[in-house]
């Protein structure tokens, strides 16, 4: 639950823009955000998880079968809901870049509306919010173990050091940590990014080399939902354990 002592940022942009190419069918009528998982679309699981610690304003960006988006939401009163509409494709940088304006000055959460995570003993956005430095950090990144993320088939992204520095993995390498489409990031961030579409690794990276993106271990599971195998392996793991949203 949200705490007086903590400072939870109380806006969200949740990403939720994106084509979904690898979740077809299912993506050509359904936008990715409103997939089901265990019969809840995966973008209300994070609107719930955004209310409960606190958070009170909500940016989604819309693209892909966006209207769908729009209807789904319109009746939704517990959190305030604004829509970036991105008439081409932005990308993650390009998107928060748009919507900066409706984001405020202030540091803010950006979740990706494609994953489902399960809290550990303290909710991982509180534990965001309670870990985040401003006078050292532009991006603070929930990371996941790769060797327990389920539906994920990658080679990891980052390495993180013991006081939470994280370095790109070399492009040989297995790194012990992916991003787990979770942040705390400030609007400085994004100064003088490109113009038009790109990914949030070109500022990531500029932060890397500035010394100010860090990284926090995830300590409860984690799942990504990117393909109907990942959807299928997702829901039978969750139902085996007796989870509900």
């Amino acid at each position: 639950m949200p705490s007086d002592r903590i400072n939870v940022p109380k806006t969200a942009m949740v990403m939720a823009a994106g084509f979904g190419t690898r979740l077809r069918p299912f993506t050509e009528t359904t936008p990715k955000a409103l997939v089901p998982v265990l019969g809840v679309p995966m973008l209300d699981v994070v609107l719930n998880r955004l209310v409960a610690v606190g958070v009170q304003r909500a940016v989604i960006n819309l693209h892909h079968l966006g209207d769908k988006i729009r209807e789904h939401l319109k009746n939704r009163r517990d959190i305030e809901i604004v829509f970036s509409e991105e008439a081409e494709i932005l990308e993650t940088g390009g998107g928060i870049v748009q919507a900066l304006p409706l984001l405020g000055d202030e540091p803010f959460y950006a979740v990706n509306a494609k994953i489902i995570w399960l809290n550990g003993k303290t909710d991982a956005l509180v534990r965001l919010a309670q870990n985040w430095d401003d006078a050292r950090m532009d991006a603070l990144l929930l990371l996941q173990s790769t060797v327990t993320a389920v539906g994920y088939d990658g080679k990891g992204d980052f390495t993180m050091d013991q006081e939470g520095r994280v370095r790109r993995r070399l492009g040989w390498q297995v790194a012990p940590f992916l991003y787990a489409g979770i942040q705390i990031c400030h609007p400085r961030l994004f100064r003088d990014p490109p113009k038009g579409a790109f990914s949030t690794n070109v500022v990531w990276d500029r932060a890397i080399e500035e010394d100010r993106l860090f990284g926090l271990r995830h300590d409860g599971e984690w799942y990504h939902v990117s393909t109907p195998q990942h959807l299928v392996d997702v829901e039978r793991h969750l139902s085996f354990h007796g989870i509900k949203f």
